[in-house]
């Protein structure tokens, strides 16, 4: 991860939550460039902007989000325990993983280690053949979230992101960017023919649904269909 798609990335994250596109002030550049400068890893901050969005969701204001100053009490935290989780670690090197395993997560660390290289391999292998054979958005935005997975990764094998909500969070950060970028890649036409035929097979449910849930529904039916289309794999840990 080179110098410059540090702030790229985390800006890409910050406007991708916001919704709406906002250039960032010099003192929100001045701010990427302070963490960029205490060291802090690019899917740690990723992860404190997904984190800050969640919340601010879960009990919208009246005022939008338009700094990313206001993810910065979040990134910081998640910093701090992500040093205070190195401290000490590993603990498969200390011959005490089933322990770890057993107070951290109810996945074996086997498992999610698998998880992850799969998915990683996954998402560089497709990045490779079509940064060949059709270089575009898509191209470009596995090429990013091959990258940042394995750095996901190698925290992981450390030891110091042994915590699966945490985990899944960043997860799940991966996943709406290339969601996003299914949805942008597509041709129109495609998306159009496949949102009408799911709507005439959930023709019958609609009126028993509630209208934010079927949409949903509807939305999470059609990136289904362009994962299969473009072969990008799932990354939750619910995929295990």
């Amino acid at each position: 991860m080179n110098y410059f798609n540090y702030f790229t990335e985390i800006e890409d994250a910050f406007v991708r939550r916001r919704g709406k596109h906002l250039f960032l002030s010099p003192m929100d550049w001045a701010l990427m460039e302070t963490w960029k400068e205490q060291g802090i890893p690019l899917h740690i901050v990723l992860r404190g902007v997904e984190r800050s969005f969640d919340s601010f969701e879960a009990k919208p204001r009246k005022r939008s989000v338009k700094s990313l100053l206001y993810c910065q009490e979040e990134v910081e935290a998640q910093y701090a325990e992500w040093l205070e989780a190195r401290v000490g670690a590993n603990p498969r090197a200390n011959g005490n993983s089933a322990a770890a395993d057993s107070d951290s997560t109810r996945f074996s660390s086997d498992a999610v280690r698998d998880h992850l290289d799969h998915a990683q391999k996954t998402l560089a292998d497709l990045a490779n053949i079509r940064s060949r054979s059709n270089p575009d958005e898509l191209a470009e935005a596995l090429t990013r979230a091959a990258s940042i997975l394995k750095s996901i990764r190698d925290d992981f094998e450390s030891g110091a992101t042994s915590d699966t909500r945490k985990l899944e969070d960043s997860l799940t950060g991966l996943e709406r960017m290339l969601n996003q970028t299914l949805l942008a890649v597509a041709p129109t036409a495609d998306l159009e023919g496949a949102k009408k035929e799911l709507k005439v097979q959930f023709k019958q449910y609609r009126s028993h649904m509630d209208p934010a849930v079927y949409k949903q529904t509807l939305d999470n039916l059609l990136l289904k269909r362009l994962r299969e289309q473009f072969g990008v794999p799932r990354l939750s840990l619910f995929y295990l």
